[in-house]
């Protein structure tokens, strides 16, 4: 059968070329997974809310090119809850079981705790509630954390780079205040939104004198403390090798003071390789907790990668590095059913074949520094 091939550009870097969406293709066999062309099954959506932010972080949203001027996308073009739960449903019935709702920052967009609740009622395909987390900064978290917990949200992640105000302050370029944040994760410590996790990415001579202060002050406390290689994800935030500190050497650092065990995966496809604080008997005590380190520029995980992302105004990405996206708000918005949208979700799964992170080293530098990789805060972490 003939398909039908929808050229598509992607309006947040106009220099990618098309990428066609096949429509009519077979759908996914109902008596195993939908896998891509490396084997790898559709289990996690991160699904972007918003591509605005009130922090300024200079590896993810820098002052210099997100300024005041910056044409952020109106509101007409975000996708509705209505489309965003329309589609997590269709990505559910391929395989789906976690959502992650990120940003920029989550929080900021209108009513979001009614997209929680709106998701909450779908279903996995055994039946199940999916796995529903939300990565945010923080700095709304007090104010949102009980309303988020009764809507249906079973748990979020804090990105928090320091302990230190100052050094805090510097990193996230608006002045605010770390006390805020922590007072984000205690309300949502209180309101049940659990087991959380805080993400610290790790700049080499701009916060890695906060990996120790940062262990020790959640070692114990029921939170998991993840340390993120530095990354060149998007092209403005000015990556270079020589900022990422390598995770084996945080782990070295964090090794002179504290006791550590490796631990085992928690799921398949985790990108965090997982260390167990150890009690008086050299075995994990999970009273005082764990770390976690995510490693994707020295230890790719690229070959056990489940993850899609989603971004807010319905364009779907293949990789946290990728240079284009398949658009889904057009068939969405031109009345396409549930069958033809499906069948493109397959289409495009089964054809991934990203490794980006598991090639870089590969890659001349000009061709590296030439990529227009897609904005974090576009898509998400």
């Amino acid at each position: 059968m003939a398909e039908r091939v929808i050229p598509l550009y992607d309006q947040r870097n106009p220099r990618a070329p098309a990428l066609p969406i096949p429509r009519s293709v077979a759908l996914a066999a109902s008596d195993g997974p939908l896998l891509d062309r490396l084997q790898r099954p559709l289990r996690d959506l991160r699904i972007s809310v918003t591509d605005r932010c009130n922090f300024r972080c200079s590896y993810c949203m820098p002052k210099e090119v997100f300024g005041k001027d910056y044409p952020y996308l109106p509101h007409a073009d975000l996708l509705t809850f209505e489309e965003i739960t329309r589609l997590a449903r269709l990505f559910l019935a391929q395989g789906v079981r976690k959502i992650r709702l990120t940003g920029g920052e989550p929080l900021l967009r209108k009513d979001v705790e009614r997209l929680v609740e709106m998701l909450a009622g779908l279903r996995t395909v055994d039946g199940m509630p999916p796995e529903l987390t939300l990565t945010t900064n923080g700095s709304l978290l007090k104010r949102k954390a009980r309303a988020l917990r009764d809507a249906g949200l079973q748990r979020v992640t804090v990105s928090l780079d320091a302990l230190d105000d100052a050094v805090f302050q510097r990193m996230n370029d608006v002045g605010f205040p770390v006390a805020q944040v922590l007072d984000g994760i205690a309300a949502a410590q209180d309101a049940g939104l659990a087991p959380i996790k805080v993400n610290m990415v790790v700049k080499r001579g701009t916060n890695d004198d906060q990996i120790v202060p940062m262990a020790r002050h959640f070692r114990g406390s029921g939170i998991a403390l993840r340390f993120i290689e530095y990354m060149d994800v998007g092209s403005s935030n000015g990556w270079c090798m020589d900022e990422v500190l390598p995770s084996a050497q945080v782990l070295a650092r964090l090794q002179q003071t504290f006791a550590l065990v490796p631990l085992q995966p928690s799921s398949p496809g985790e990108t965090a390789e997982r260390w167990g604080y150890a009690g008086a008997d050299g075995r994990h005590d999970p009273a005082l907790g764990e770390v976690g380190f995510i490693s994707s520029v020295t230890q790719a995980f690229c070959r056990d990668c489940n993850r899609a992302r989603l971004s807010t105004e319905g364009r779907l990405y293949l990789c946290l590095f990728a240079e284009q996206g398949y658009d889904l708000r057009a068939p969405l918005r031109s009345g396409a059913s549930d069958t033809e949208i499906t069948a493109s979700l397959a289409a495009i799964w089964s054809q991934r074949a990203d490794r980006y992170s598991e090639i870089r080293a590969l890659l001349p530098p000009e061709t590296r520094r030439a990529a227009r990789r897609i904005e974090m805060s576009y898509i998400g972490g």
